[in-house]
């Protein structure tokens, strides 16, 4: 008897066991609304613009030569520092030696034979005068003393170019600078024919470089002078330079079809770690909000639908009648959750956007919560969540660390 006792008092414990395991079970399996907000805080809001481009020195010179001959003399190497006006090349200067010697020559022979003929001119003159010479040896007299006079005025132009030529034949910097790059030997031949041979190339300060980037045309109209530049060079990785827009030019660059601008940026190179030549990776800040009302993108474009929001209202024992969606021509809208709960319509006005954080002009004050998904999940999968975190992610200041 006391062991059918025992047989039914274990069958009652199994059977209340099994029911309240089905409730449990019951309950995890149980569907919520829930609603997953974001809060309205201030932060900044920043678009830039990316390219590429390369450094460059702000004045760059070709130094060439006017004159052909033969380089005698080279006073300067890469990387000299040169003055303005400084000798830094002579060319052989025998042919144009002897040039100058002839042309000097010629000018005085016409320089003699114009005085000549002046002398002859003013005799005939005073003849005619008196009639004793017929007019036809006065105008003789005359045309020769113009034709002398008109040589002359040759042989002078003839032998100012031969001095020139010979001043030629002295390379001079044309500015304070740095020596880029030298193109001539002593002994090499120089040929000045239809266009100017370069010699050197001179740099005025390389403490003051430029960057030039090609900016592609869908975000050419968003680069304006004065704008805020960030960029880095491979040279030296990990390191940030700055620098600022100083021109937009309006030539565009055309390449396999592809259309680019020429923006100038000016940097300042104390260390003169920027050389010429080097590839920079740009950023060009175009908007720099700081510390204003912002939230994040993706709660501007939530919208829900009827039967969610009603479902949820029911959940949470609410009103529920739809919320009066608010006219699509009063500006965007946002959902914003009330301290009990409810989410409601809010019109908000909108400022700049940087892709991730939208600015927020009005409609929403500092610390509302905003809704940005409202979707059924069970009770299970919320403590599922909610007792998985990875204890690698950053918890809040205070959070007990397991």
């Amino acid at each position: 008897m006391k062991k059918k006792r025992n047989i039914i008092i274990t069958s009652i414990v199994l059977l209340v066991l099994a029911i309240a395991a089905f409730v449990f079970m019951k309950g995890e399996d149980a569907i919520v609304i829930e609603a997953k907000t974001i809060v309205a805080k201030k932060a900044d809001v920043t678009t830039l613009v990316t390219a590429t481009g390369s450094i460059e020195p702000i004045i760059k010179v070709e130094v060439g030569t006017q004159v052909s001959g033969v380089v005698e003399k080279i006073y300067v190497d890469y990387n000299s520092l040169v003055q303005e006006g400084q000798l830094i090349a002579e060319l052989d200067k025998t042919n144009l030696n002897a040039a100058t010697t002839q042309a000097q020559a010629a000018y005085d022979n016409a320089l003699s034979q114009r005085d000549y003929m002046e002398i002859i001119y003013n005799r005939q003159k005073k003849l005619y005068e008196s009639q004793v010479i017929s007019k036809a040896d006065y105008e003789d007299a005359f045309y020769n003393f113009q034709t002398a006079k008109a040589t002359l005025t040759q042989r002078l132009s003839d032998l100012q170019k031969a001095k020139t030529n010979l001043e030629y034949a002295n390379i001079y910097s044309p500015i304070n600078g740095v020596v880029l790059s030298r193109a001539i030997d002593e002994g090499q031949t120089v040929a000045a024919s239809l266009s100017t041979p370069t010699l050197f190339t001179i740099a005025q300060d390389l403490k003051e470089m430029q960057v030039e980037a090609d900016v592609d045309e869908a975000d050419i109209g968003q680069v304006k002078e004065g704008q805020r530049v960030e960029f880095t060079v491979d040279a030296y990785i990990g390191e940030t330079f700055e620098g600022v827009v100083t021109q937009v030019r309006l030539d565009p660059t055309v390449t396999s079809n592809v259309v680019t601008y020429t923006v100038v940026i000016k940097a300042d190179n104390p260390d003169l770690k920027l050389k010429p030549g080097l590839t920079a990776t740009i950023s060009i800040y175009t908007l720099e909000l700081k510390d204003v009302l912002t939230v994040e993108a993706k709660a501007i474009n939530f919208k829900p639908t009827p039967p969610m929001l009603k479902a949820y209202n029911e959940q949470l024992q609410l009103d529920s009648k739809p919320a009066k969606e608010k006219n699509e021509n009063d500006g965007s809208i946002v959902w914003v959750q009330k301290a009990n709960g409810a989410i409601k319509p809010q019109s908000v006005t909108l400022g700049a956007s940087d892709g991730v954080n939208v600015q927020i002009l009005d409609g929403v004050t500092e610390g509302e919560k905003l809704v940005y998904s409202l979707k059924s999940t069970s009770k299970a999968e919320i403590s599922k969540d909610a007792t998985n975190e990875s204890p690698f992610m950053p918890q809040r200041p205070g959070a007990k660390k397991k």
